[in-house]
């Protein structure tokens, strides 16, 4: 039985909808009505309500928490297993009530396919439209509705059609195919695992039927790797690996696999895939499961960093994107305010910088606002203070979703829909349009006898750093070497400092196109400083040194005398 079970597809399933619409009683039911539950669960929950002078609720059986069954509703999401021929199910009971929505976000973000219910004598409520938009901007496109409590409307037909096409009006205009529409009454049993014989009018599937009826979504392993780096490992005493560490949400990693980390752009070889698990076999890594492997060329890398295969589809590289974006923050989202942005283990800062159009989920009419309020879903502009790597397709979810930090707590997220250029005032060159020559930055370098880099130097002590800096670039202009120093003055305030930081690499740059060796130099560079660099310099152009004191930096130390003689050494040789 075990074997044969280990065989089954395996489908995770969420069910939705408004608060008190019966969502959980449609799982408890369905639980009860194949014999799923645990032995004497009903007969437990049953003497419960008996003792308690309560009425029976099939709901019970999943709602566990105590403040649950007081109050009659779903707090957090419940998950239960349940099995049928043809596959097995974890079942995602998510919250209706508005409050919860962002517990209802985290349950639905975990399934390929929903049960959205609907009280036929209620009818569709405000957050049956907002759970099926939510849906939606998850990229869960199988989705049945299911009109509960039928009973409760003597099973007429006329009040099921009625819902049915209203809600197939609402899925219309968000672009979703509903995969169905059933009548139930998950209290009495009708349409849940057995057809019922108070609907004769209706001959679709059951509940049960329309589970197995749902396509099990393609294998993450045959989309192309995305692997977000979540750490960089270093070892001692006599060990010199530097493994990169993260967890592959598509596409499998193997050795001799050529790599590219985005944004940086960066690329090596996987030299060999470390296994992290016992059952693991050595030398790949799939989707769904941590991995860490070493570089054939050793390259600097960070934490934020994504990974992804030479040679297959590129995640898209911006720092303004078009988002669809739902808010759960207590204070409205408002444009101009600092926010975090996080999207696979990087977090950059952001800004609202536009607002599109906010839907509003009553009438789902789009209005123009000024602001994201609580609970509202806005289509609209991400600016980020620095390059952030994603995709734009749903097909790719871990790295198409992102979540809003603010004030230390997760207060939005949604999807990124489009990478859009840099804004016309970014950078004053992002207005010109020059010329070039026709010598390549190759054929510069045979002619000039030397390859154009920077030599970036960091330290304590800045008296230190300017005199290296300075005897090196009159030894290189002697040997005929053409050279230049650009330095962060030590006397710049914080706002200097990070406009000079900011602006170094676009200066660089230019010395280096006509062939220059730079060398750059800043006290006590910060991790984050160092990062923004490399965003806009490769860095098989920049070798990093440390000259004083320790290095809180991955870079080689300069001896404390004679640093300019070391380098020179080192680059006369070049």
């Amino acid at each position: 039985m075990d074997t044969q079970q280990n065989r089954r597809e395996h489908m995770n399933i969420v069910i939705v909808g408004h608060v008190d619409h019966g969502k959980s009683t449609v799982i408890g039911r369905l639980l009860a009505d194949t014999g799923a539950l645990p032995q004497g669960k009903l007969e437990q929950i049953r003497e419960m309500c008996r003792r308690n002078d309560k009425p029976f609720e099939y709901a019970f059986l999943l709602d566990a928490l105590k403040d649950e069954r007081s109050q009659g509703i779903t707090i957090d999401t419940a998950r239960c297993f349940f099995h049928t021929k043809k596959r097995q199910y974890i079942i995602i009971d998510a919250p209706g009530h508005i409050e919860f929505l962002k517990n209802m976000i985290t349950g639905a973000s975990r399934a390929a396919a929903a049960l959205l219910v609907i009280d036929a004598h209620e009818g569709v409520q405000e957050n049956s439209r907002r759970h099926g938009y939510m849906l939606a901007m998850l990229g869960i496109r199988q989705i049945c509705v299911m009109v509960n409590k039928m009973d409760l409307v003597d099973y007429d037909r006329a009040v099921y059609e009625r819902i049915e096409a209203q809600y197939s009006d609402f899925l219309k205009e968000i672009g979703v195919a509903p995969e169905g529409f059933i009548p139930v009454s998950a209290r009495e049993g009708d349409n849940i695992a057995r057809r019922s014989g108070r609907m004769p009018w209706y001959a679709g599937p059951t509940v049960l039927d329309m589970l197995d009826e749902f396509h099990t979504p393609g294998s993450l392993e045959n989309l192309p790797l995305r692997m977000p780096v979540q750490d960089v490992y270093k070892f001692t005493h006599g060990d010199s690996r530097r493994i990169i560490a993260g967890t592959v949400e598509t596409g499998t990693l193997r050795a001799g696999d050529e790599v590219v980390f985005y944004p940086s752009g960066k690329r090596t070889r996987v030299n060999r895939v470390e296994p992290m698990r016992s059952d693991e076999a050595e030398g790949v890594a799939s989707a769904g499961y941590a991995a860490g492997f070493t570089m054939t060329e050793q390259i600097y890398v960070r934490r934020g960093e994504l990974c992804a295969r030479a040679g297959e589809t590129p995640p898209k590289v911006a720092s303004r994107m078009r988002a669809s974006l739902f808010w759960l923050g207590r204070a409205p989202m408002v444009p101009g305010k600092t926010y975090f942005l996080k999207t696979g283990s990087a977090k950059v800062e952001c800004r609202l910088e536009k607002i599109l159009s906010v839907m509003d989920a009553s009438s789902l009419h789009r209005v123009e606002k000024r602001e994201v309020d609580r609970h509202e879903v806005a289509e609209c502009v991400l600016a980020a203070s620095k390059l952030v790597a994603f995709d734009d397709t749903g097909d790719l979810a871990a790295t198409n979703r992102f979540v809003i930090v603010d004030d230390y707590e997760i207060s939005g997220g949604g999807i990124f829909s489009e990478a859009l250029p840099e804004a016309e005032d970014a950078h004053a060159a992002g207005r010109c349009a020059w010329q070039t020559g026709d010598v390549s930055p190759a054929e510069r370098a045979r002619l000039l006898g030397q390859r154009p880099r920077m030599l970036l130097l960091s330290g304590p002590d800045a008296e230190a750093l300017r005199e290296t800096a300075a005897a090196l670039e009159r030894r290189l202009l002697e040997a005929g070497r053409p050279a230049y120093y650009l330095g962060v003055a030590p006397s710049a305030g914080p706002g200097e400092r990070a406009a000079t930081l900011a602006e170094l690499p676009e200066r660089a740059r230019l010395l280096m196109n006509a062939g220059a060796l730079v060398i750059a130099t800043a006290v006590d560079l910060t991790p984050e400083e160092e990062d923004a660099l490399r965003m806009h310099v490769s860095s098989d152009r920049i070798e990093a040194r440390w000259l004083g004191g320790a290095c809180p930096l991955d870079w080689p130390v300069l001896p404390a005398g004679g640093a300019a003689e070391a380098v020179w050494a080192q680059w006369a040789a070049d």
